[in-house]
């Protein structure tokens, strides 16, 4: 386990960004003010490689879905430093903190996220109409059938299996060509068979498309498709991983869940 860190900290310096797609600095997110405060992250300082696959993990209340918000400039941290391929968001304003995640993030949710009344390309095209860039056809067919939703493309979401839904999700997500993709218990909701072949797809992002993705998730079996797992405990980096495999990680989450 990683020992805490004094309380006399310097002061806060972007740190180096060779070779990371994001990269967090010192920080730390509280709720709330005075003694009724609840820190979700406390100075956690952690680099996530370029072109890799990671997940993060750790017991409930470890502050998982907090390190993915501020990693993914969706919430900003209290304090410290977030950087996404050397752009120190801080120094970003709120449009135009949209408008960077707009072109170079990407997200995929447990809940798809999906519009019920679009279509499948409509939904798959969204994040480009939104930044106002015209869809180019060739390139959503080439990510639809990157994906295997080649001739689906004029369904609505009520129309496909979960498994289904998620792809278009994922392709949602690629078709912007992101630098991140941040993907949050995207398999949750799905049977073993399904989530296997999502885990896949986001691989295949990796080792194709060069891309980095970044996974919360809660199961064992999904972090070893990963080559890191990154373990939280109390909002801190607890324990680093890897080319996990699943045994691995379930001991360290029993350890975890023992001391948390």
């Amino acid at each position: 386990m990683l020992r805490a860190r004094s309380r006399k900290t310097p002061a806060v310096r972007p740190a180096r960004t060779t070779g990371s797609a994001v990269r967090l600095t010192q920080v730390t997110k509280r709720y709330g003010h005075g003694e009724s405060a609840a820190v979700a992250l406390r100075d956690v300082t952690i680099g996530i490689p370029t072109g890799t696959f990671n997940a993060v993990m750790g017991p409930s209340g470890s502050g998982k879905s907090t390190f993915l918000q501020c990693a993914a400039g969706l919430d900003r941290p209290t304090s410290g430093i977030v950087q996404l391929n050397g752009q120190n968001l801080a120094e970003l304003d709120e449009t135009r903190l949209t408008e960077y995640r707009r072109s170079r993030v990407g997200f995929v949710f447990q809940a798809f996220n999906l519009l019920p009344a679009l279509t499948v390309e409509q939904n798959l095209i969204l994040p480009l109409r939104l930044a106002g860039t015209a869809a180019d056809s060739t390139s959503v067919h080439s990510v639809a059938k990157s994906v295997g939703l080649s001739g689906l493309l004029r369904r609505r979401p009520a129309e496909l299996s979960g498994g289904q839904q998620q792809r278009v999700a994922i392709a949602r997500a690629l078709i912007t060509r992101p630098q991140v993709i941040f993907a949050d218990e995207p398999t949750g909701a799905l049977d073993p068979d399904t989530a296997q072949e999502i885990l896949h797809l986001l691989r295949r992002a990796v080792t194709d498309l060069h891309q980095t993705v970044v996974m919360v998730t809660h199961d064992p079996v999904a972090a070893q498709h990963t080559d890191r797992v990154v373990f939280l405990s109390a909002g801190r980096v607890a324990e680093r991983l890897d080319r996990p495999t699943a045994d691995q990680v379930k001991h360290l989450m029993s350890e975890l869940r023992r001391t948390h």
